[in-house]
């Protein structure tokens, strides 16, 4: 996609995670989080290790114990993982100081009032920033946020962009002129039912995306 990479977060069934993952995105991301309507199962999870290896597997945690999430990424041989709760920056530090090899995003919920200088610690312990609109239910709300907010954010460190993204956006995402964007995050907008994706939107989404990237 022109240097821009796509995750599809939120996979649940294995049908679905097998036609999406034919479609060769470069991240796939799998909710371990109970109070989404994504939580995949251990039973499900299970699936993540049949994934092709060119594939990065993420696994997406809220304040979830540490311990429990070194077992889930061993386990499923996560490639990645998400964090979306209140996760400091010595827990990240811990993460990949255990797997040297385990990239490590920290999301950060989005608004009109957000304070950029509280990615500080962050910036030395992850490797990117996930930026998604700020909701009670960590993510997947299918709302944006105002993407003006971003020229606010002043470090170096690359980051996926998220939030509420539909094909009514690539316009506008085109337009993006920063070669801090890594990857685009899509969820909600691209779903049939919670944790169904549909594939030929997905597919729509990459076509008419490449297209607005090569002009």
């Amino acid at each position: 996609m022109n240097g821009l990479k796509l995750k599809v977060c939120g996979m649940k069934f294995a049908a679905n995670i097998a036609a999406v993952a034919s479609l060769q995105p470069d991240y796939l991301g799998f909710i371990f989080y109970e109070k989404s309507p994504r939580f995949i199962s251990d039973v499900s999870a299970e699936l993540i290790k049949y994934i092709p290896s060119e594939i990065k597997t993420v696994g997406v945690f809220v304040n979830e114990d540490l311990e429990t999430v070194k077992k889930k990424v061993n386990l499923y041989q996560l490639k990645a993982v998400q964090l979306h709760g209140s996760e400091s920056p010595e827990y990240c530090r811990e993460l990949k100081s255990t797997f040297s090899s385990l990239e490590i995003f920290k999301a950060f919920g989005v608004d009109e009032d957000f304070d950029f200088t509280q990615l500080n610690g962050y910036v030395d312990m992850v490797d990117y920033f996930l930026f998604d609109t700020k909701t009670k239910a960590h993510g997947g709300s299918g709302k944006t946020f105002d993407w003006k907010i971003l020229e606010d954010y002043k470090y170096n460190k690359p980051y996926f962009l998220s939030g509420g993204i539909d094909l009514e956006h690539v316009e506008a995402i085109s337009t993006i002129k920063d070669e801090r964007l890594y990857a685009l995050d899509i969820n909600s907008r691209f779903e049939t039912e919670p944790g169904v994706k549909d594939v030929e939107k997905i597919k729509a989404f990459v076509v008419k995306l490449n297209t607005a990237l090569s002009y």
